[in-house]
């Protein structure tokens, strides 16, 4: 799998973290659409780890496997991200 030359040392895809850069590359798509994917609620949640921004591969492992549903987590007006 090209995705998994990201540098990681870890074993299990769960505990792969990989960036937009990394994530665009891999669903062959621009760094601008992944973000519209992003805001509009389709891809997965990401985690932030302060200012940074990272996708755990096992999520978008199973979102791909699921056929790319619209994800049910949505943000709230303080920037918070709640269930649906």
């Amino acid at each position: 799998m090209a995705h998994r030359d990201a540098g990681s040392q870890a074993t299990g895809s769960s505990t792969i973290l990989i960036t937009a850069d990394q994530l665009a590359a891999w669903l062959q798509i621009s760094k601008r659409s992944l973000y519209r994917l992003r805001s509009d609620g389709t891809l997965p949640a990401p985690l932030r780890l302060r200012h940074a921004v990272r996708w755990r591969v096992a999520d978008i492992e199973a979102w791909l496997t699921a056929g790319c549903p619209a994800s049910t987590v949505t943000s709230t007006d303080n920037g918070r991200q709640q269930s649906t």
